[in-house]
């Protein structure tokens, strides 16, 4: 059986460029996310491009969604090698005018989500002695933006929690690392293009393990 990658927060954009790229290297995808209409629609574009997939249900603010899907996950494919968190709500709102609850609600998805997933598949990765765990940064992170207030809070929590977790982990096998992306997602950009994001994921994966964080 092929080793598997999970992508949470699938997408059309960064989504789909590593299910490609983890998909050319070997790997069976499973996609996660709320909208599946969606999801059967990229299910269709990598299976007409000879990629196999497979989707679940979660939304990922919802930590009870999350862990029953990494739950079916394992039962139904197994351990994930690679776990990507690639979910966020780009909110748009000034600092000044953001509601608590707002901010609450994103930060659940923004980075509550992620560890949710985390600690649903760390403990078959630790028994495997082997997995990575990578998430989508951003720029706002490094660069704070007070209209987008709690995306700048999610990015600069995703930030420190791949660090966290790279610290924790440190002499485990299991690998942490985090794209932290300083610009916007373009594929006519010959920079910010996608696939060309997606290989630093992969580069995450194969390296060493010696840092956690590619800036880019």
């Amino acid at each position: 059986m092929p080793e598997l990658c999970v992508i949470v927060g699938m997408g059309e954009g960064n989504g789909m460029a590593i299910a490609r790229k983890f998909a050319s290297e070997g790997f069976a995808i499973a996609m996660v996310a709320r909208n599946e209409e969606k999801l059967k629609g990229y299910q269709s574009t990598l299976q007409s491009e000879g990629i196999t997939s497979h989707y679940f249900l979660a939304d990922a603010g919802d930590e009870a969604a999350l862990k029953a899907a990494m739950e079916a996950i394992q039962t139904q494919l197994g351990t994930p090698e690679v776990l990507v968190y690639n979910a966020a709500v780009p909110r748009m709102e000034s600092v000044l005018q953001t509601e608590v609850e707002t901010l609450a609600s994103d930060f659940r998805a923004n980075v509550a989500g992620a560890i949710a997933c985390v600690q649903a598949v760390l403990p078959a990765m630790q028994a495997q002695q082997k997995g990575t765990l990578l998430f989508t940064g951003g720029g706002f992170a490094l660069y704070p933006d007070p209209n987008f207030v709690s995306l700048s809070l999610g990015k600069a929590g995703i930030r420190v929690l791949a660090n966290t977790l790279h610290t924790a982990l440190k002499d485990s096998p299991i690998k942490v690392g985090t794209v932290t992306i300083c610009g916007t997602v373009n594929g006519e950009d010959p920079k910010y293009s996608s696939d060309r994001i997606a290989e630093e994921y992969w580069q995450l994966h194969t390296a060493d393990n010696s840092e956690y964080e590619t800036i880019y």
